[in-house]
């Protein structure tokens, strides 16, 4: 009875640190310091305060679980290898940061997820004891594996959502520039306007770009950085040839005119591609769903005729 409640508890801990580590938190540009916040609504209001008073008002994700979740993550970084921890750096800045997560705290996160899944079935399994005992370690142990894996692939979808919205959006994106180049404004503030305009992944990813800038880093090493965190071809061969026009002084407004044309030409192919691929996807489903209910609604009256027959011989 106790096991069951130990197990219970560590469970339930082990789901609150997963709901944590992947809820969506605000963009790092919309993000502000919770106790800054805390500290000027309390400034505001005039009321007499401490520190201690300003630390308790905060949420109890942000009091307990996320210095749990940190501290689980840089015990797990000392025995995981320096190239693992890069890899999965590199992942997290494709896939936009999301949940401002460091390598250490993702790879505790997937460890969480596992023992939260396999301590949940086995509490599950241990009320209910309806399978024997070797089978229910076996099920417990695939959803152990499932659980982590589970977070590495929902850093891959991300991923992957990420770099097809960047696709989807960047022809407009470069017409966008082209006419701002082309009406007289410089490259920078052409993607301020982009950044202004839209809010999506690669307006952010201008936006970010044009603050590098401002803080003095320079254009052509602020636009390789933004390319390897998006890590898509079309993206880098867009600023290859912004840094290689900047450097032999071609004429800005065509390098980006014959950019857009390229990004448009290639989003048809894309569009022609998966137009192509659909047939081919849409045989499971048929094969599924529709061939089954043709036969039947094509053979059952034809069997209920020939049983009618049958049946008056």
């Amino acid at each position: 009875m106790w096991t069951a409640i130990i197990i219970a508890v560590v469970v339930v801990g082990a789901g609150v640190l997963i709901y944590f580590g992947a809820r969506r938190f605000k963009s790092p540009e919309e993000d502000e310091d919770p106790l800054a916040a805390r500290l000027a609504e309390f400034s505001q209001r005039g009321d007499a305060f401490s520190l201690e008073d300003i630390e308790l008002s905060q949420p109890f994700t942000d009091r307990v679980v996320y210095p749990l979740m940190k501290r689980l993550g840089e015990i797990s970084s000392r025995f995981t290898p320096q190239h693992v921890l890069q890899s999965t750096e590199k992942k997290l800045e494709l896939a936009g940061n999301p949940g401002r997560m460091d390598a250490s705290a993702f790879l505790s996160l997937r460890f969480v997820a596992a023992a939260g899944l396999g301590g949940f079935l086995f509490v599950i399994f241990l009320i209910s004891k309806t399978w024997p005992i070797s089978r229910e370690l076996l099920v417990v142990a695939l959803f152990v594996v499932l659980g982590f894996f589970f977070p590495a692939l929902w850093l891959k979808s991300k991923i992957d959502n990420r770099q097809k919205q960047v696709r989807k959006a960047m022809p407009d994106a470069l017409d966008l520039l082209t006419i701002c180049v082309e009406a007289g404004l410089g490259f920078d503030a052409a993607m301020s306007k982009v950044n202004e305009k839209w809010e999506n992944e690669l307006s952010l990813a201008f936006g970010r770009a044009i603050r590098e800038i401002q803080l003095g880093k320079l254009r052509r090493e602020a636009l390789k950085d933004m390319a390897d965190r998006i890590g898509i071809a079309e993206m880098t061969s867009f600023t290859a040839a912004i840094i290689q026009s900047e450097v032999l002084g071609v004429s800005m407004s065509k390098v980006l005119r014959i950019q857009a044309d390229q990004m448009r030409m290639k989003r048809r192919q894309r569009a022609e591609e998966e137009a192509h691929k659909a047939p081919i996807k849409m045989i499971l489903p048929m094969g599924i769903f529709i061939f089954p209910s043709i036969l039947i609604v094509l053979l059952v009256p034809a069997g209920l005729s020939i049983s009618k027959n049958l049946g008056g011989l």
